[in-house]
């Protein structure tokens, strides 16, 4: 077991963004025509993630001229060149297969937002150099 757990090791992928269920995202696939191959994108939500390992995959579904697309993608695939989360989603479940049933707005994920700490500590620095510039006046 130990060798095939290192073969495994040698295949699994350290370089994609690490994403969650409810994420909107774009993966960039490779797509061999022929004798080129091309980045072709697919864009949407992710509604499942199944597995550990070499073996997880991921679903990600997006609509499609008024028609559902999923699309079943493994995690370490080669065919795979890079993920971007566009939005990150707000979701408390693991699967989100409910938005099958659902069309329009109602198919939507609400967006998680993030804290803006950092830009707070600036402003107060800000006011301080300000307030100190006015001193010399």
């Amino acid at each position: 077991m130990d060798l095939i757990r290192a073969i495994e090791q040698e295949q699994m992928r350290t370089d994609l963004t690490h994403f969650d269920i409810g994420d909107y995202v774009r993966v960039h696939l490779k797509v061999k025509e022929g004798n080129r191959e091309r980045i072709q994108i697919f864009e949407g939500t992710v509604i499942a993630k199944k597995g550990g390992g070499l073996k997880e995959t991921f679903t990600v579904r997006k609509i499609s001229y008024g028609v559902g697309v999923e699309r079943v993608l493994p995690l370490h695939s080669p065919k795979i060149d890079k993920i971007e989360i566009v939005r990150k989603g707000k979701v408390r479940r693991a699967k989100l297969y409910y938005l099958r049933d659902r069309v329009g707005k109602a198919a939507k994920v609400r967006e998680k937002l993030q804290s803006k700490a950092a830009p707070q500590k600036a402003k107060k620095e800000d006011v301080k150099v300000e307030s100190e510039t006015k001193e010399q006046f």
